[in-house]
């Protein structure tokens, strides 16, 4: 009984050993976040993409918070810690991990566009829990109206609470900083942490993009009042050559580096190649580019992906595509426009297991329970179809497709002319998902 249960032990321990030892490997090839600004899109419009790489047993859900006011000292659960509330937060619609709080990506009623990324620098990642930066994009986008407000709301948690704990449903565990890209209806911005110290950049027009790698360099518009002096203290920076954010705060061992940075040098040339012409099908093709290593393959992949085209004017609505299952490639890109009286998207929202739930339970992640929800059941089965090859697949693929531009084509009159009659919105996002379920169950 000793023996047998000694071994379980050191399987255990063998088996995290392994999956950091992977991980590890692996943490420059997570997550690509594009914007384009007028000029380089078609129109006067602001085009926003993300693809979200995570463990491939993850389930990505896509769900949604109608605004709602909040009562005097209430608080607000967030994966680790509760935190106070503000008096009104705005409707948001997320793409999250199905085991946290927070998000990997999304935007909010007022078209704000969060994505965040995974970097590692100098400063030490803190293991303690407080906020994880997929915590930082939803509170960001429940609170913010502006790109620039957004900036303000996170680095503002930032000081008080700090960013930390494990970012992945497993004891074993990953951590890390967090760099920001943040848009809406005007500008972006990319926003980029080592603990508590940050640096911030505005991107008024071309494009951006950021992967696992600080990128803010001698252009700096915002940053923590003592991001420079720290540097001095630590001796990374000697206080009189120009300050270089990236150069400084980076590793000085740049064999990672350099791997982050050839994805996003691809993902900048991809956004170049359409420059002037960029829209939301030039960004789906980005994010189903797989080698550049933007759609990622394999124990470490794309599982869920984000689009959005915001139009300057004010009066015309900002149209968000979500995938809601792995793969971009194999995915259906599917619209969400923000309109009264949405109610939960329950074909992409997961099982909720409450209290119950390992991840609440200390200590956490001693289980795994099946967090997927309907529409990933469902692609699962077709994706398989799709992977043996044979026309069956091929089929599935062509009505996948047939019906993503049926719905960028709809979308485009939203966009062009306005909306008239919002009741037919209510249940854009659900119904195309039915039509998807449709072509799987139809095999």
């Amino acid at each position: 009984m000793l023996l047998s249960k000694t071994s379980e032990i050191i399987s255990t321990e063998c088996y995290c050993l392994v999956l950091a030892s992977f991980y590890f490997r692996m943490y420059p090839t997570s997550c690509d976040t594009f914007v384009a600004l007028p000029p380089s899109t078609e129109g006067q419009r602001i085009v926003f993409g993300k693809n979200s790489d995570r463990p491939c047993d993850e389930v990505q859900e896509v769900v949604y918070f109608p605004a709602k006011d909040h009562e005097p000292e209430e608080k607000v659960q967030c994966t680790y810690i509760e935190i106070e509330q503000v008096a009104q937060t705005h409707a948001v619609v997320l793409s999250r991990p199905a085991w946290l709080w927070g998000a990997e990506m999304g935007a909010n009623e007022h078209q704000v566009c969060i994505g965040n990324e995974a970097v590692w620098g100098k400063e030490s990642v803190d293991g303690e829990e407080a906020l994880l930066g997929m915590d930082l994009v939803r509170l960001a986008l429940e609170r913010a109206d502006t790109a620039e407000r957004a900036v303000d709301v996170i680095t503002d948690l930032l000081e008080k609470h700090g960013q930390g704990g494990n970012c992945m449903e497993d004891e074993c565990g990953l951590t890390y900083h967090n760099s920001f890209l943040i848009s809406d209806r005007t500008e972006a911005w990319v926003l980029e942490t080592a603990g508590k110290y940050w640096a911030a950049e505005r991107v008024e027009a071309g494009y951006r993009n950021i992967s696992n790698e600080y990128s803010i360099e001698t252009k700096i518009d915002r940053e923590h009042p003592e991001l420079r002096t720290y540097a001095e203290k630590q001796r990374w920076w000697n206080g009189k050559t120009e300050f270089n954010f990236a150069t400084v705060y980076s590793y000085s061992n740049t064999a990672r580096i350099e791997a982050a940075n050839g994805r996003r040098c691809e993902g900048r040339k991809l956004l170049q190649k359409s420059q002037g012409h960029i829209k939301a099908e030039t960004m789906m093709e980005i994010l189903r580019d797989k080698e550049s290593g933007i759609n990622m393959e394999g124990l470490f992949m794309t599982t869920g992906s984000m689009v959005s085209v915001v139009p300057k004017d004010q009066n015309l609505p900002g149209v968000h595509f979500f995938t809601a299952t792995p793969d971009p490639e194999r995915s259906v890109f599917k619209p969400f426009i923000f309109v009264v009286d949405i109610k939960q998207l329950k074909h992409t929202c997961s099982p909720c297991f409450g209290e119950e739930d390992p991840v609440k339970k200390k200590p956490r992640f001693q289980s795994k329970p099946n967090r997927k929800h309907p529409l990933f059941l469902k692609h699962e089965g077709a994706a398989a179809i799709i992977d043996s090859g044979g026309v069956k697949g091929e089929r599935i693929v062509e009505k996948m497709r047939v019906l993503e531009k049926q719905k960028l084509t709809e979308m485009e009159k939203y966009l062009t002319k306005g909306i008239e009659d919002a009741t037919l919105l209510v249940h854009l996002f659900t119904d195309t998902v039915d039509e998807e379920i449709s072509i799987y169950s139809n095999a």
